[in-house]
């Protein structure tokens, strides 16, 4: 009886090591994608590529390779164990340009943007790169559907198309839709604009280009800025102001987000670390981007 007794200790302290696994931010930095700890320590360079995202539990990274080519784009979305350092190509798709991805809740699949029939649809595939399947088709031509995080159910997902955010079910049907112009009169989005929902399901950080002119003479292209969906309510919310230049916002907890900012006077954009209500930035990592964390 003691030893089954003991198994039973070591597995649950093994269990409560995993839980208490230390989390992780993962980022883009030159050419490269990277990981740190949360508050910005031990970065250390993952591979080459693009648009990383970390799982939810922290041991993988998926991100964007670029191919070379001397004519049109070559991109495949990428898994890498950040234990061991295994990397696989999700190649067992029906496109080379694929860019993008972003993990499911529970670590099994990833989300993605892929070019065929000269349009951009949305790709579903299981973490292992198998199982691909589209999981929405952009109905009209011309008319691209940008995905851009899931439900914390892992049973839909938000996407953009430029002029409205919509919740897609995984079964690819419209469950809500949300024009841009009635909630943000002032502002547009572009197929890079982010989006992220609150770990309580009832926020969305959205990335907005403003229509208005700068605030800095040197800056090139429209002010970009982040506001806050209540999705229930339908009613949006400015947090960065006329003087703030920051996008990519990325949940950290119910009361955090991080995002990229870049400050007067600074020649690279960093990540920064902001309460809910976008008055507070603290900075957390020099000359980085494209924040996202492991929970």
């Amino acid at each position: 009886m003691k030893f089954p007794a003991l198994c039973l200790l070591l597995l649950f302290s093994s269990t409560l090591f995993a839980a208490d696994a230390p989390r992780k931010i993962a980022f883009g930095r030159g050419s490269a994608v990277w990981v740190a700890n949360l508050d910005g320590s031990a970065a250390r360079k993952v591979a080459t590529g693009s648009w990383p995202d970390i799982s939810p539990d922290g041991t993988r990274l998926a991100y964007t390779v670029d191919e070379p080519s001397k004519s049109e784009a070559r991109r495949h979305v990428a898994v890498v164990d950040l234990g061991t350092g295994k990397t696989t190509i999700l190649k067992d798709v029906p496109s080379n340009n694929c860019y993008g991805s972003w993990w499911s809740p529970d670590g099994s699949k990833l989300v993605f943007n892929i070019w065929t029939d000269n349009d951009w649809h949305i790709g579903l595939i299981n973490a292992d790169g198998t199982g691909f399947r589209y999981l929405k088709k952009a109905t009209e031509k011309g008319h691209s559907l940008y995905p851009q995080c899931w439900a914390r159910d892992g049973q839909s997902i938000f996407a953009q198309d430029l002029d409205a955010i919509y919740q897609l079910g995984v079964d690819g049907e419209v469950q809500k839709k949300w024009p841009l112009k009635p909630l943000i009169a002032d502002g547009d989005m572009n197929s890079g604009s982010r989006m992220s929902l609150s770990p309580d399901g009832r926020t969305l950080l959205v990335e907005v280009d403003q229509n208005e002119e700068p605030a800095r003479k040197d800056w090139d292209g429209p002010q970009p800025a982040i506001w806050s969906i209540d999705l229930a309510a339908g009613k949006a919310v400015r947090l960065t102001g006329r003087t703030i230049f920051a996008w990519e916002p990325r949940w950290m907890s119910d009361t955090e987000f991080l995002c990229t900012n870049q400050p007067v006077g600074e020649k690279e954009p960093s990540i920064y670390r902001a309460s809910a209500d976008g008055k507070s930035l603290k900075p957390v990592l020099k000359n980085a981007r494209t924040p996202s964390v492991s929970f």
